[in-house]
């Protein structure tokens, strides 16, 4: 009974989590079996590199360290840190070729999902081994769901954000924004550690990441509105020069897109994919180079072509 509520505990709350970082992606919502093997590798393949790497490094130190209590310490502050930011992240760079991965709000989503996986698993772990009485689990449930975990998800949702930033950067400008958003995880995994593993500062980490927490929301939230102005700005030309009508543009980048009777309903998602994957390539395009440049090239005569052959023979409003 103690693993079964530890397992629902621990995938549940993760799990909606995920949900709502997706539906937030509203303008260009990412293929969500793409976001799911994030999540997964946070939640299976991260863990099983982290731990290994950790027991490695804590076996070494521990050959100079004989303190248990000073042992675990920099095992959580100092090791964890490191260890698991790059074990999150490195699934990130992996698929960051993925043309599905085109800017910051894609890395804050495919990031934030990696951190929830990890998040899960951390806190099942902790729920079946520190849980010794309901009194313990209730309180490391509630804190592990609302802080420690969500730490994991904006940690790595900083990273995805700086990595999609560095994508069409050219070098060293890009090696410098990868680091840097490696840093900026591992600084956030290090202050909320470092403040709950002493009495005296455990109110400042959770200040910290509320604080935190705001920051990304508001930071996601920005981004959104980004994609807004980009599918506006983007579609604008579409529109002057006759392949949609200007009564669409509107539309297109705002939550109007899902209602129904504006355009054709056989056509309309579709219609709404195409406009807005055009949009994104026409801006992906000018930060291209070689094959990367080719492929936004065909994409953008790929979905114009479309969108005429939607449009041409259904009544436009």
């Amino acid at each position: 009974m103690h693993i079964a509520a530890s397992a629902i505990a621990a995938v549940l709350p993760m799990f909606t989590y995920l949900l709502i970082i997706w539906w937030m992606d509203r303008y260009e919502r990412e293929p969500f079996s793409l976001v799911l093997k994030n999540y997964l590798w946070g939640g299976i393949g991260a863990i099983v590199f982290a731990i290994a790497w950790s027991t490695i490094i804590y076996t070494f130190i521990s050959l100079f360290i004989f303190d248990k209590a000073q042992l675990e310490r920099i095992g959580t502050i100092g090791v964890a840190p490191f260890v698991e930011e790059i074990t999150k992240g490195a699934f990130l760079i992996f698929i960051i070729r993925n043309k599905n991965f085109d800017n910051i709000t894609d890395g804050i989503v495919y990031g934030g999902a990696i951190g929830l996986g990890f998040g899960m698993t951390e806190n099942f772990l902790y729920f079946i081994t520190y849980g010794n009485t309901l009194t313990n689990w209730i309180t490391i449930v509630i804190i592990r769901t609302l802080f420690s975990a969500v730490m994991h998800c904006v940690a790595t949702a900083s990273f995805g954000a700086f990595l999609a930033y560095s994508k069409y950067k050219k070098e060293p400008a890009k090696i410098l924004f990868i680091f840097t958003g490696l840093l900026v995880a591992i600084l956030i995994h290090f202050a909320w550690n470092f403040s709950i593993s002493f009495k005296s500062t455990t109110i400042l980490g959770f200040l910290f990441m509320i604080l935190t927490i705001i920051i990304f929301i508001l930071t996601f939230l920005i981004s959104t509105i980004s994609e807004k102005k980009i599918i506006y700005n983007e579609l604008l030309s579409e529109a002057q020069n006759g392949l949609i009508p200007f009564s669409h543009l509107s539309i297109l980048n705002s939550s109007k897109r899902n209602k129904f009777g504006w355009v054709d309903e056989s056509i309309r998602k579709s219609y709404i994919n195409a406009a807005t994957t055009l949009a994104f390539r026409k801006k992906q395009l000018r930060n291209a180079s070689g094959r990367s440049k080719n492929f936004y090239e065909d994409n953008i005569t790929y979905y114009r072509n479309f969108i005429q052959f939607l449009l041409s023979n259904k009544n436009i409003k």
